[in-house]
């Protein structure tokens, strides 16, 4: 059947990361995210004053927009909802919360929704672009909007107030102010770092420019946006070795990147394709086994011990740059797995003497042990994971 090019996915990587202010045990800001099939909203709100009246109606008000949002609602509806059910300060006449919305169809529409609240930033080909707004009122709120598309290559930031008043009469009297974050988030956005390290980055910052005591709360998104990256990982060989030209064909046949763990199944996968294995000499390390090189596969690594050391170093928060340049096996999995957004685990079942003791049941066995946890590592890193079995 003939018809228009299907147009190439699109993958949102959201970080976020915030800051407490001094003395406070909860933060004032709340930051919720709701996905479904059709699209991702993403809400920042900003509870008046600070501490844990601020946190309950500031957590309200992102957790209903969000879930009113994403189950089709309107923003109006949303709007007259929270004006129903937050009160209004009666000393400053202020809304109790002011909020940040964001939402981002899959196909790259977006629509933006601010009120009272700082101007969301938005980066284009490397620099800042323009955001064109409009206002309307409703139910006597100004609420600002902007509708767009999002393209791969793109950020988007959402920052509250105490972003932008960091260092305010230390050192720098106004703050640290939207120009300077601005200028900021466009060379931090163009580094190629996560999404949540420049997050972060942001609000370590902004403690460093309150001197380590915050006066207000800070928070901060980061969206980039680009193309989804894919990763299939073979860990062992398959229990009947007639399947082993349909595992390689599968394995060559998935999209992105390809790893291939232990010694036997990377002499499986250079047999069936017809290729040579060599070993890396520069992954040499006193504590991971060799890496191997087989032509058309990214990773050629020995088997459980190397994948335990990739579990681990997930578990520890590691982050992708810190281990992007390191050469030995369990450092370059663990950067394959954090550079990916869907990874594909095809488990072969036969077994290894030296994992698996004669009568204990596969389930049990060490290989499938360190499977599930690394399925629970990359699953608290936010990736989606599918395990196949042969």
């Amino acid at each position: 059947m003939s018809g228009a090019a299907r147009p190439a996915e699109l993958f949102f990587e959201v970080g976020r990361s915030q800051l407490n202010k001094k003395n406070e045990e909860l933060c004032g800001d709340s930051i919720a995210v709701a996905e479904s099939p059709e699209s991702m909203v993403i809400v920042c709100s900003d509870g008046l004053g600070s501490g844990v009246k601020a946190n309950i109606l500031s957590s309200l008000t992102a957790k209903m927009a969000a879930t009113m949002l994403q189950q089709g609602c309107s923003l109006d509806e949303v709007i007259e909802t929270l004006a129903h059910t937050l009160p209004v300060c009666e000393v400053r006449h202020l809304a109790y919360s002011t909020f940040g919305i964001l939402q981002i169809m899959r196909d790259g529409r977006t629509y933006l929704a601010e009120y009272d609240t700082p101007p969301t930033f938005y980066g284009r080909a490397g620099r800042l672009a323009g955001l064109p707004r409009t206002e309307r009122t409703i139910g006597e709120r100004i609420i600002r909007e902007a509708f767009f598309e999002l393209r791969p290559g793109d950020w988007v930031a959402m920052v509250s107030d105490g972003v932008l008043h960091a260092g305010i009469g230390g050192i720098w009297n106004l703050g640290w102010g939207a120009d300077k974050v601005g200028r900021y988030l466009e060379m931090a956005a163009t580094k190629g770092d996560e999404a949540t390290v420049i997050a972060t980055e942001i609000t370590d910052l902004c403690s460093k420019l309150y001197n380590g005591e915050p006066g207000d709360d800070a928070s901060v998104v980061i969206v980039k946006v680009r193309h989804p990256r894919d990763l299939v990982v073979l860990i062992g060989p398959p229990a009947d070795r007639r399947d082993d030209p349909e595992v390689v064909r599968r394995l060559m046949s998935a999209p992105g990147k390809r790893a291939v763990c232990g010694g036997t199944t990377g002499n499986l996968v250079a047999r069936e394709l017809g290729r040579s294995i060599g070993v890396d000499l520069t992954s040499i390390d006193p504590k991971v086994p060799p890496t191997g090189i087989i032509d058309g596969i990214d990773l050629v690594s020995e088997g459980i011990l190397t994948v335990s050391y990739a579990v681990e170093k997930l578990k520890s928060g590691v982050h992708l740059r810190d281990v992007a340049f390191r050469r030995d096996g369990a450092s370059r999995l663990t950067a394959l797995l954090l550079e990916a957004d869907r990874v594909q685990i095809m488990v072969g079942r036969a077994m290894n003497p030296a994992h698996q003791s004669p009568g204990v049941p596969i389930n049990l066995g060490l290989k499938n042990k360190v499977v599930e946890d690394l399925v629970r590592a990359l699953a608290a890193r936010k990736k989606t994971v599918r395990v196949e079995y042969y």
